[in-house]
């Protein structure tokens, strides 16, 4: 027999003392009526090192006032582990998609530095995680066996001992979230690709990332870095990575000492020249013994290339599509069969093919046709909103009757633009005499929900749903999964109607919920307009 004290006990389960709940979960705990030579002041336990017996069990029923023929037959003995302890385990909340991922063997990776929240992120979602605590003790029970895993139901009394590993007052909830993928053009702005280095010149030396530095940077699962990526132009260039190897030069008095089992000329990377027409390789393992004026000297090797991701320099983008809509014009083209092969045979002289693809990729879309020959349809709406930027982008405010005419005169002959072209790029103000347009791009507005009312309505103090609508619920994107299942269906695609990429609004959000969240609406000359619902500074 051992002696705790009721203090000592609840030290060592690192949990309050809560009378008789111990009794049922530890080894069996009785209370003794006399007072442990140890303390003075707390009643003393008496923990028996065997386990509950069957007739222990019938009795504790019967006390309970409880029938046995109520209740199943196999009954569970608790007992907590040596080394048990709350700290060593976290639980987490899973719902039945996460948990047909977990089954199959994939995984699940917290992302987020050290000053983020952070986020769970699987290979196609983002969860946001919070934690959550019960009121109940929490157990850890590997040996423990639902009603569903006994198998046959026995029909006599049973006792099935399982050791108690850990426990925890507090699990992690998860919650859908969306992607925060500001970060990542940010990231890939530090080094914008304006073009292949031109002669002799070399590219500076400039901070750049591949994958991998991204998936362990942004929170966002795998999928949606793709897709973003996609969507704001980016590409894989390939770059070569150069490591030293190591290469000792010394004086003639050099002496080389090798072991008898040592063999010469088994590590290409470690040379030890004696003269400059003598060279001796040896293995890392051979033992040197060198003159005071060695000199250590390194020697490039070049190693397999790495893939970095780049965003393209937005003037450079343009001198890429100028380059395609220019070949199409000349070689009377329609937009709509535009020959990949011709292409890259063509602007192969002016520009890398690879740029040239990557530039029908962003603005077009690829397909065979019957002769198997691979062509491209332009997307109309795409070339007319980059265009479109590019004007933008020099101007505080434009004249729109004036922009209007010049974005007609700068798209390629036979392209109509719209304003509609323009969602999440543009603002039109139609309250100022003369009515005006400005840039105002989705991306560059905060993430967070609040954050972004209050820097819409620090721009504007009234919005009507049509202006303020493509800034809350999407922007423009062809998703990744939509375009891998077109082609799995040898679907037409239709670029025209471009997928939406859910900014603001949850899977199963609507804007109009959002607005009336975050804004108030009121009637201005017959129609709804909103205004924020809090103080917001013009």
């Amino acid at each position: 027999m051992e002696w705790w004290s009721v203090q000592d006990l609840s030290h060592e389960l690192k949990q309050p003392w809560v009378d008789g709940a111990v009794v049922m979960l530890r080894k069996d705990v009785e209370t003794m009526p006399q007072v442990s030579p140890q303390s003075d002041q707390y009643p003393s336990v008496l923990l028996r090192n065997s386990m509950r017996t069957l007739e222990e069990v019938q009795a504790t029923l019967q006390i309970a006032k409880l029938k046995e023929e109520d209740l199943q037959a196999v009954t569970h003995c608790l007992s907590f582990g040596d080394n048990a302890a709350s700290g060593d385990y976290c639980l987490m909340e899973l719902d039945e998609t996460l948990c047909e991922h977990i089954e199959a063997g994939r995984s699940l990776i917290i992302r987020g530095d050290k000053d983020e929240h952070a986020v769970l992120c699987s290979e196609e979602k983002t969860y946001d995680l919070k934690m959550a605590d019960t009121s109940n003790l929490l157990l850890f029970v590997p040996g423990c066996r639902t009603p569903d895993q006994l198998g046959d139901h026995p029909q006599h009394p049973q006792l099935v001992h399982a050791q108690i590993w850990g426990y925890a007052n507090s699990y992690w909830e998860l919650r859908r979230q969306r992607p925060r993928l500001k970060k990542l053009k940010k990231l890939l702005m530090e080094s914008p690709y304006d073009g292949p280095p031109i002669g002799t010149q070399e590219e500076a030396p400039e901070t750049k990332y591949t994958m991998e530095d991204l998936l362990e940077r942004i929170q966002a699962s795998r999928e949606e870095i793709e897709a973003q990526l996609q969507n704001i132009h980016a590409c894989e260039i390939e770059a070569v990575s150069v490591r030293p190897s190591v290469r000792l030069s010394v004086c003639p008095s050099v002496r080389l000492s090798v072991r008898p089992s040592v063999r010469p000329s088994v590590c290409p990377s470690v040379r030890l020249s004696v003269r400059p027409s003598v060279c001796l390789p040896v293995c890392l393992s051979a033992r040197l013994s060198v003159c005071p004026s060695a000199r250590l000297s390194v020697c490039p090797s070049v190693c397999l290339p790495v893939w970095y991701w780049r965003i393209l320099d937005f003037d450079y983008e343009l001198k890429l599509l100028g380059h395609v809509t220019q070949l199409v014009d000349s070689e009377s083209w329609s937009f709509s069969r535009v020959p990949l092969k011709t292409c890259l045979e063509e602007l192969g002289p002016l520009e890398p093919t690879a740029m040239i693809e990557h530039c029908l990729n962003c603005y077009g879309r690829q397909y065979n046709t019957e002769e198997g020959e691979v062509v491209y349809a332009l997307d109309e709406d795409k070339v007319c909103r980059a265009m479109a930027q590019m004007l933008l982008q020099n101007a505080v405010k434009f004249n729109l009757s004036e922009f209007q005419e010049v974005w007609q005169q700068s798209v390629p002959e036979g392209m109509g633009t719209r304003l509609d072209q323009l969602r999440g790029l543009a603002l039109v103000d139609r309250n100022s005499r003369p009515e005006t347009i400005s840039l105002l791009r989705v991306e560059d507005l905060p993430e967070d929900t609040l954050e972004r009312f209050t820097a819409l309505f620090s721009m504007r103090e009234k919005w009507t749903q049509d202006d303020i609508e493509p800034y809350i619920h999407g922007s423009v994107l062809v998703c990744t999964l939509e375009l891998r299942l077109a082609r799995m269906l040898e679907a037409e695609y239709e670029l025209g109607s471009v997928g939406v990429l859910r900014d603001l609004c949850g899977e199963k959000q609507t804007t109009g919920a959002l607005l009336t969240k975050h804004a108030r609406s009121s009637m201005q000359n017959g129609s709804k307009v909103y205004n924020s619902r809090r103080p917001v500074a013009t």
